[in-house]
Formats: structure tokens, C-alpha cells, sequence
């Protein structure tokens, strides 16, 4: 293949040939070396390449885009004069804009190819140390992947950016059996930079695979409560969701985000702060330039509760007058607190160390209503035993206002940074 920047450069070229404005041309190179584990054994190796190319066109305040997975230039010629068409069809929008120019870069990160030999080691290293320690797990799928990512990014402002980056990924599936007995399923994922640790005490796979092996026999909780809950590290991306979305261009620009107009006011517990980091050191698995064509730079959503940015891209901001944001979310660190989690479980009068959490998407007001998974009760201080399925109710906003403790432990995932997280005043149905 031509040297992938000249393809950017061609494909840029291609769209204001054809008409466009303003133009905007992205070239991603993908090659993916893969583990898979199936019932406890190897079952697949492969490497797999994918090119993606990006097209998109601006003409008399009209937008237009599309991928393709081809970059040869006839394929290219074709997808800019799509575009154009696409754009012609479509109705102006004074927001619509690309990125204005910034100083060129090359940003990298992680290796340039992986060590197939360390894969293979530290995943059967895994599968041997599951089966030692925790013989009644069934490792339902394993993954642990390597993947290389190169991509240009290139618009008609001379906006120039190159970026590389090399990462690890393991993903694992999981359930345990006593018996005729099956507890839940259970999954997790984390992002690595090497393989110099084991795969089990990376993530929160160990405690995970413990706690697999406990929810076998689980009881059912009796009656409803209005109580507290401990969010696992695992559950508190989800339950974070929420609020991601809600400062992001959808629910700004229609006005249905409650955040709307609470900008450097107080939204969540003094307890709590926020931060989105895809260019720190915290982050293994971030990224260097957002989708609309800006370097990403580290940011603060919440200081103390306390708003302190939008998720806007350009079009977002264009849109509803506010500023834009400096990354697009995402690898989300959440600062400890100064409680241990012990401490925290014995505060817990009556609740639930929730794990996992499966319900529809939060209502624009923030309320709430889902199953939890991989539960625990708490009563008086102490973990008592696994819950089978109850119910979790609440609303979302409030839950951020009423955290009443952070962990001082913090698991990390690669590609986030979570403690535990104590909240009161949760609906919680048992049987």
C-alpha cells in the first residue's frame, strides 16, 4: 500500500475537486492479532487487517459523509462525488463546520506489533490458575487481542494529524456451576500497555471469578426498601452513562438535558469528581484527535460536584452557542475518596453491593428501573449473601447528588479509572 498519509491527501483532494467547501478526509489502518479461548481452550488464532476511510464534505452550508473500506483512487473519486450528492440532498446548517487549523502532529502511544509468544503464555498462564483456584468457573470465552492502530487526518483548514497507537485487550465471560447449580454470567474487559503482569491481576477479573464461584446459591431479598447501595467499579461506567449522555450534542442541542443551564453549578456530591483523560498516563487504551479533528486534551467534567464542562463537539457548539468541548469523553477517571471500602460496607445499615446492573436506557429526567446481577446484600455492616435477581430503582441525577462515600481503592480498566461508590435514598424490591 502507498504510504497511508498520501491516501488521506488524495481523498482530500478528491472531495474539493469535486465541489466541496470544506473537506475533511480520515484514513485508519487496523490490524488486529487475536486469542480465543472457548470453554476453557484455545480455539482460534488470527490476525485480521481492516482500512477504513472517512469522507466528508461541506458545500453551500450543506453536509455530507461517508466510509468506505477501499483506498485506491478510483474508490475514492466515487465516494467523493457520493458525498456530494449526499450533501446536495441534504438541508443547510449554518452549525455544520470542520476544525480550524492547529499545528501539525504525530501522536503515538504502545507498541508497534505484539508478542504472540507472551499471549499465548500469559493466557494459558490464565486458564491454569482459573482452573487451580477456582474450579467451578467455566470460562465460557476468552479474548485477549493486540491491535495497531494508524490513522491521518487531514482537512482543507491544514489541519494534519498522524497517530499510532498499540494496545492490548482481554475480555472473558464467565460463569460457575456446583452441581446442577449455574450462577449468573458475568463479563469484564481491560486495556493493557504490556503483558509484564499476570492477566488475573489486571482489571477486576480475581475478585470477579471469587465472587462467581459465591453467587452459585444465591437467596432472594424479601419485601421493598428504600435503602443504600455500593456501585461496584464494574457497574459504575453504566451508571455513569447517564450523565455522559446528557451533556453530550443530542440532548444539548434539543434541550431535553437537565444539565442544560447548570454550568459551573453544583450537580453531584462535594464527594464526587470527574475527570476525562484520554491523553494522561492514566490511560492506556485513550485517544489523541476527536472525531471532528482537534488533539484531545485531558479535561474535568465534575470538580466537587461541581459541573465544569459540556461533552460539545464543533457542531454541538455551532448548534447551541456553548463552548466546545476539549475531547470527545470517554476514558473517565474518577478520583478516590478517603473511606476504605471496608469502611464503607460497615456504614451500610441496609442495601445492596450492587455489580451488575441490566436495564433499558435512563429517561431524560435521569429516572431509572433494572435488575440486579451478581448482587450482594448488605445488612448491618456486612456482606450477607448473593441476591438472585432484584430490583434496582432510582433516578440517576439524584443518585450523583446523594453519594455519601468514595472508595479509597480504585480499580483500573485501561481505559478508566473507577472507585467504589456509596449512594442513599435507592429503591430496592426483593421478592
Amino acid at each position: 500500500m502507498q504510504d497511508p498519509r498520501q491516501v488521506a491527501q488524495y481523498g482530500l483532494n478528491a472531495l474539493l475537486k469535486a465541489g466541496a467547501d470544506k473537506a475533511q478526509c480520515t484514513l485508519t489502518l487496523t490490524d488486529k492479532h487475536e486469542l480465543n479461548v472457548d470453554l476453557g481452550e484455545f480455539t482460534l488464532v488470527r490476525t485480521t487487517f481492516d482500512t477504513e476511510v472517512g469522507v466528508t464534505a461541506i458545500k453551500d452550508g450543506k453536509k455530507g459523509s461517508t466510509s468506505i473500506n477501499k483506498s485506491d483512487s478510483n474508490s475514492l473519486d466515487r465516494a467523493a462525488a457520493d458525498v456530494l450528492d449526499i450533501a446536495a440532498a441534504s438541508s443547510p446548517d449554518e452549525a455544520n463546520d470542520i476544525a480550524e487549523v492547529q499545528p501539525a502532529a504525530v501522536f503515538s502511544s504502545g507498541s508497534d506489533a505484539p508478542d504472540m509468544d507472551k499471549m499465548h503464555s500469559r493466557m494459558k498462564e490464565m486458564l491454569q490458575s482459573v482452573k487451580a483456584a477456582y474450579p467451578k468457573v467455566m470460562m465460557r470465552q476468552a479474548i485477549l487481542d493486540f491491535t495497531r492502530t494508524r490513522s491521518c487526518f487531514l482537512n482543507s483548514n491544514g489541519v494534519d494529524f498522524v497517530t499510532s497507537k498499540g494496545v492490548y485487550s482481554c475480555s472473558a465471560i464467565f460463569s460457575s456451576k456446583d452441581g446442577e447449580k449455574v450462577s449468573s454470567f458475568n463479563y469484564t474487559a481491560f486495556s493493557l500497555q504490556d503483558l509484564e503482569k499476570a492477566l488475573l491481576n489486571c482489571g477486576s477479573i480475581d475478585a470477579l471469578l471469587q465472587q462467581s464461584t459465591e453467587q452459585v446459591h444465591t437467596r432472594p431479598m424479601e419485601g421493598k426498601f428504600v435503602g443504600d447501595i455500593i456501585i461496584t467499579p464494574d457497574c459504575l461506567g453504566d451508571m455513569l452513562y447517564f450523565l455522559s449522555y446528557s451533556l453530550s450534542n443530542g440532548p444539548m442541542i434539543s434541550g431535553t438535558s437537565i444539565y442544560r443551564d447548570k454550568l459551573n453549578e453544583q450537580i453531584a456530591s462535594p464527594m464526587l469528581s470527574i475527570h476525562s483523560r484520554p491523553v494522561s498516563d492514566e490511560i492506556c487504551d485513550g485517544y489523541f484527535v476527536t472525531p471532528d479533528g482537534y488533539a484531545a486534551q485531558n479535561s474535568t467534567i465534575i470538580q466537587n460536584g461541581v459541573l465544569k464542562t459540556f461533552l460539545l463537539s464543533l457542531y454541538g457548539a455551532r448548534k447551541t452557542g456553548l463552548d466546545r468541548a476539549v475531547n470527545s469523553g470517554g476514558a473517565f477517571v474518577v478520583d478516590p475518596g478517603d473511606m476504605p471500602l471496608e469502611e464503607m460496607v460497615k456504614s451500610v445499615k441496609k442495601g445492596v453491593l450492587l455489580a451488575r446492573f441490566s436495564g433499558g436506557d435512563p429517561s431524560d429526567n435521569g429516572d431509572i428501573s433494572g435488575v440486579a446481577k451478581n448482587s450482594y446484600l448488605i445488612e448491618d455492616g456486612k456482606i450477607k449473601y448473593p441476591i438472585s435477581e432484584s430490583m434496582i430503582s432510582g433516578n440517576a441525577a439524584d443518585m450523583l447528588m446523594n453519594v455519601t462515600a468514595v472508595s479509597r481503592e480504585r480499580v483500573d480498566y485501561g481505559f478508566s479509572v473507577y472507585p467504589w461508590v456509596a449512594v442513599s435514598g435507592v429503591t430496592i424490591s426483593g421478592k
